[in-house]
């Protein structure tokens, strides 16, 4: 595999460290792993934004805060804020987890309210929104609701999950997504995806960007590959 199509994977990659626990040295090995391997983004926790923005500084690496995560418990205001308050101290992308108790009541005027303002804020700042919907806890038909949400409202991407619940990407989801919004919204792949092959699946079956706290490991299998 030729340096050009490794970074161009590498380019796929939003590295990932979401824990609870994570110190300041964590975030500086991440941002550091970014670094080297050139990596699209770290994502990582709200809290941690200033940091690591600090540490990317004139890099070309994104600095994605984590919304609302990972329950998407919280109220459109406090996500909008919370938006608000990533971009102020150096996000360059935002990922917000939608509120999956109104996709279970089935009240999708509430999701679609959401999701507008949401991208509407990430867009007034030309920055990229990633629309989080937590897969494992809905039916294939929900998952098509929300596709057909993002269809029209036209967020950056669609992901599947935000690897805290019970369940992670899946090849099947992710075409579901794909077939569903076409060409109008990205496909971002998340949770349990930890090898080269799993990276390259998702990427066939659809997905554009891939979450995943593996991205050096699947990179080093990827330069062994002819």
């Amino acid at each position: 595999m030729t340096p050009q199509q490794l970074d161009h994977f590498a380019r796929m990659i939003d590295h990932t460290n979401l824990h609870a626990d994570a110190s300041a040295a964590d975030m500086k090995k991440l941002c550091a792993e970014a670094k080297q391997y050139h990596f699209k983004m770290v994502a990582i926790n709200e809290s941690q934004t200033q940091r690591c923005a600090e540490y990317l500084a004139g890099t070309d690496i994104d600095v994605g805060a984590a919304i609302s995560f990972p329950l998407g418990q919280t109220t459109i205001a406090a996500k909008v804020f919370e938006t608000e308050d990533a971009i102020k101290n150096g996000a360059t992308e935002i990922d917000y987890v939608v509120n999956l108790t109104e996709v279970k009541n089935g009240n999708y005027a509430y999701i679609k309210s959401e999701m507008t303002q949401m991208v509407t804020c990430c867009h007034q700042h030309q920055l990229p929104c990633k629309v989080i919907f937590e897969n494992c806890y809905l039916t294939k038909d929900e998952i098509r609701q929300l596709a057909l949400i993002a269809k029209e409202v036209q967020p950056d991407f669609i992901k599947t999950s935000t690897g805290f619940g019970t369940g992670g990407a899946t090849i099947a989801d992710v075409q579901l997504m794909k077939q569903t919004v076409g060409a109008a919204v990205k496909v971002k792949a998340a949770g349990g995806i930890r090898s080269a092959t799993d990276f390259l699946a998702m990427i066939d079956a659809g997905a554009e960007r891939i979450g995943t706290s593996a991205g050096v490991q699947i990179i080093e299998s990827l330069k062994k590959q002819a």
